[in-house]
């Protein structure tokens, strides 16, 4: 058990924007990438410059391709593996062409890198504008990774050593094996990017990487493999032909995400529910779930498993809604063993309901489980959740210091000290230092203040208020919630139709709080009899 030691200087948790290149983690590697990239843009561009720019038309044709590939990425979700698919491919192909319609191209590598460089940062340039400065990570990426296949290619193809053992199906073999190694080269250079940004270890982050090429990866590398081709047989004209299949694809995807993007906002609003009716404090169910996230990061979760662990920490609380009373300050930590384990077991059921994987249902029951006998995403969620009850004055901790400092006193006994310490990691970084995924970054996330909603956003009908929020009618407070007489139900009841009936569940009868029956104060109320209508 970890005791006696003194809580670190903890920043607090916010949505952190990336900063220049060279502000975050990673040691000399990230400034060396970028001194590379920098070293090779000077060079291609003087060179060209120098030389001229052989076969103007294709290098034309080829730039207005990249350049609607990149212009197409800036529709792009936040984190999505490759916004610039087109882009993509239609750099590889240029750095990979060795004849046009039959004859034998002359441009080099540091032409190939000074038309990608153009138009990547030409497609960088809105992002720039507005200070994201993380655009220019693209660019590097692009920059060294279609340097690496020019430099691969190119050469060999000029001295006319590649058509010597390299013809028909064993060329086409050459410039796939070719691609694969490119896209090996990008993920390397993306997850050790990742890392610089965010500071999660590298492992976990180029195991992500490498698990996206399975999907669009795969789809730029076969389109450069065709386009190249393509075009040493029938020329510029295969150009608009051969990226038809791929910005179909890219749309596929662009609809897919935009599915999954719904799909947490569904999940968000339904986490909300225990803020709107003042059972927890605002924003609390989003900066569990996007602090256990980075958490969960730093603890090497990947793909799936961060899935769960973020829909688990949003409807972490759910249980609550089953509470004559709400708990102060909504800090679940303060209450006794027995009773966080009623409420955690109450909202798993909830959340089976919900139709989100099993494994997050495991999660949500298990949340107050000894630690030793829980998953992993279990005691994430724990010790995050006791983090922000008690930082944000539950249980008069002090602030986030005093709050970490608890964890740690009890690190071995309620929590996994391994978790507790890669908590005070991420609280070290300033947070979660990530974007956050499109659930949690969508209308109605709280801002920085804390506000759950945008100013004027109306309430439904009959929806109970968090204490001091303004109702329809001017009245601060929890509104007094309806029976099916439309009268108002006395104080101390629970409504028929108040906050806790859920959806999908059969109406509850008004029990007065210490009648027959009826279960002590703050306790989940068990089931009644029917009313008698």
């Amino acid at each position: 058990m970890i005791r006696g030691r003194e809580a670190e200087p903890v920043r607090p948790v916010r949505p952190g924007r990336p900063g220049p290149p060279g502000d975050g983690y990673g040691g000399p590697a990230p400034l060396l990438v970028y001194a590379a990239a920098t070293a090779l843009t000077c060079a291609a561009l003087a060179g060209t410059l120098w030389h001229g720019l052989h076969e103007p038309g294709n290098a034309l044709a080829f730039a207005t391709l990249i350049a609607i590939g990149e212009i197409a990425r800036w529709g792009a979700a936040p984190g999505e593996r490759e916004p610039a698919p087109l882009g993509a491919a239609g750099a590889l192909a240029y750095a990979l062409l060795g004849e046009c319609q039959g004859e034998p191209t002359t441009h080099g590598v540091l032409q190939v890198i000074a038309v990608v460089v153009v138009c990547a940062l030409a497609g960088a340039v809105p992002q720039l504008a507005r200070g994201q400065y993380h655009a220019l990570d693209h660019v590097v990426r692009r920059v060294l990774s279609v340097t690496f296949a020019a430099v691969c290619f190119q050469p060999l193809y000029n001295s006319g050593e590649l058509g010597q053992w390299a013809r028909g199906a064993s060329y086409a073999l050459f410039l796939v094996v070719l691609l694969v190694l490119t896209a090996l080269c990008d993920a390397l250079l993306s997850a050790l990017i990742l890392r610089t940004r965010t500071g999660f270890p590298y492992g976990p982050l180029l195991r992500d990487e490498l698990r996206a090429l399975l999907g669009i990866g795969s789809a730029v590398c076969a389109t450069g493999t065709v386009i190249a081709l393509a075009v040493a047989v029938a020329g510029l004209w295969a150009l608009p032909v051969f990226c038809v299949p791929l910005l179909l694809t890219q749309l596929s995807f662009r609809r897919y995400e935009g599915v999954r993007a719904t799909y947490r906002q569904t999940i968000v609003s339904l986490a909300r529910s225990t803020e709107i009716a003042g059972y927890t404090p605002s924003g609390h169910a989003c900066r569990v779930a996007a602090l256990s996230r980075a958490v969960g990061r730093e603890m090497g979760l990947t793909g799936k498993e961060l899935t769960v662990l973020e829909y688990a920490a949003l409807m972490h609380d759910i249980g609550q809604l089953s509470l004559v009373d709400p708990v102060p300050h909504g800090a679940t930590v303060l209450l006794p063993a027995a009773r966080q384990r009623r409420i955690a077991l109450l909202g798993g059921a909830v959340v089976r309901q919900t139709g989100v994987p099993a494994e997050v249902a495991v999660v949500v029951e298990r949340q107050a489980d000894p630690y030793r006998e829980q998953p992993l995403p279990a005691r994430i969620v724990r010790a995050v959740n006791a983090y922000d009850d008690l930082a944000g004055g539950g249980g008069g901790a002090g602030g986030a210091p005093g709050a970490l400092e608890r964890l740690r006193l009890d690190a071995g006994r309620d929590y996994q000290p391994e978790v507790v310490e890669s908590l005070a990691r991420v609280l070290g970084r300033g947070g979660p230092g990530e974007p956050s995924p499109p659930a949690l970054a969508g209308p109605g996330t709280p801002d920085p203040a804390g506000t759950p909603f945008p100013a004027g956003t109306p309430f439904p009908a009959g929806t109970p208020f968090p204490a001091g929020t303004p109702s329809p009618a001017g009245k601060p407070g929890r509104e007094p919630a309806a029976t099916d007489a439309g009268r108002a139900a006395p104080p101390g009841e629970r409504s028929r139709t108040g906050p806790g009936t859920l959806p999908g569940t059969a109406p509850e009868t008004p029990v007065r709080p210490g009648s027959p029956g009826a279960a002590p104060p703050g306790e989940p109320q068990g089931p009644v009899a029917p009313h008698p209508e």
